[in-house]
């Protein structure tokens, strides 16, 4: 029987991964470039994973054919995450030690690839963050300046809301890094134990994500000047935008103690609707105040509920909005019921003056209300990394183009 005397494949030292949305016109040149950037001994696996509408897979395939090194499309039918998913997904589908994120507009150099895993490596860092603020830098590639005003903006939000998770990185909102697959590994097991939620991206900022939840030892930056968008148009939209905020709020309430401090923040904002209904009700109708308060109650339970969704539990399950709202109402309401209670007792049992009676029992019942919403209304759901490590649903085509 012949055997096979063919040399097996090469492990591969580097997975780059490449999130695509109808970027056909830019892949030739940037298979191109990334073949012509990797010097000999360097293994590299590329991965396109695709939300396009366009025939990006199809040209990403052809291209392929002449490269060297093994390239795969991964086609996403449902874009869930948005770029920042697109990515998760394919860390959870490629190999190698080193995973390098970069855009396909050649926004970012491909030359610069080998340079941030040498520097990772030199460093022993496990992140390195290819960098617009560092000295030598540039971002002359950002079109006008809105975008320009923007993303310095965003910027030092950023790093004004992660002052030690961010220390040492000058540009948290770069799409362009390299990370040792160890320190994602070690943060997903992590998080498993403390059955807390992992890597959930949400949009186009997926470096902020790994970077807050995954905690890599040691961080250095590579200098680049962002450059010219080679073909097609921007995906930046106020749209993103929106999302850039809500994933900050994500990861900047993603423990207990920082969800109750914004879960009191909210209830206190949910004053100011139901002072408001109160006045409107018993200023422009005959009804009693009490009950007028019951009615405006309920419009700062609806007020909460809605900064509570989209702020501090993006995670509730999706189609089951209306059960969360009953539940939370129902706890809410019991407020009252619970409060008035507990503050009888304190002053004639305890001996406690109204006031300190009063205060110790709005305490506690928020104490409780939050134990009870964030444990029994928000239901911790699998994770964005849980879903993308499990094999291809229907609706994702992963195609080997070499």
């Amino acid at each position: 029987m012949a055997s096979d005397s063919s040399p097996p494949a090469p492990v591969p030292t580097v997975s780059l991964i490449v999130p695509t949305f109808n970027e056909a016109a830019n892949i030739d040149e940037l298979l191109d470039s990334v073949c012509a950037a990797f010097p000999t001994g360097l293994e590299i696996e590329v991965l396109f994973v695709d939300d396009s509408t366009d025939d990006t897979p199809e040209v990403v395939e052809r291209a392929a054919a002449r490269c060297p090194m093994p390239v795969s499309v991964l086609h996403r039918e449902v874009a869930e995450g948005g770029l920042g998913g697109a990515v998760v997904a394919g860390i959870a589908r490629t190999s190698a030690p080193w995973i390098v994120v970069m855009d396909a507009d050649l926004q970012h150099p491909p030359h610069l690839v080998p340079q941030l895993v040498k520097a990772g490596e030199h460093a022993a860092a496990e992140l390195v963050v290819a960098s617009r603020y560092a000295e030598g830098g540039g971002r002359d590639g950002l079109a006008g300046g809105y975008r320009t005003a923007v993303s310095g903006a965003s910027t030092a939000l950023t790093k004004a809301l992660f002052p030690r998770l961010l220390r040492g990185v000058s540009d948290p909102m770069s799409g362009f890094f390299a990370i040792r697959r160890e320190a994602i590994d070690r943060a997903v097991r992590e998080a498993e134990t403390r059955q807390e939620g992992g890597l959930r991206p949400l949009g186009y900022k997926i470096l902020l994500e790994l970077a807050v939840r995954c905690r890599p030892r040691g961080v250095v930056e590579v200098p680049y000047a962002f450059g010219e968008r080679f073909a097609g148009e921007s995906k930046s939209t106020v749209r993103e935008g929106l999302r850039f905020l809500r994933h900050l709020a994500d990861l900047r309430t993603s423990d207990k103690s920082a969800r109750m401090v914004a879960f009191g923040l909210i209830g206190v904002s949910g004053l100011v609707p139901n002072l408001l209904a109160l006045w409107v009700l018993t200023g422009a109708t005959s009804l009693h105040y009490a009950v007028a308060e019951v009615l405006a109650n309920q419009l700062g339970v609806l007020w909460n509920f809605a900064l509570l969704e989209f702020l501090v539990y993006r995670s509730g399950k999706p189609g089951r909005g209306a059960r969360r709202l009953l539940g939370f109402a129902v706890l809410s309401n019991a407020d009252l019921l619970a409060r008035i209670p507990l503050m009888m007792l304190l002053v004639e049992r305890a001996g406690l003056g109204p006031v300190t009676a009063t205060v110790i029992s709005l305490v506690v019942v928020f104490v409780v209300r939050f134990l009870l919403v964030d444990t029994l209304v928000y239901r911790r759901r699998r994770t964005a990394a849980e879903r993308a490590a499990s094999p291809p649903a229907a609706g994702v085509r992963d195609r080997h183009a070499a």
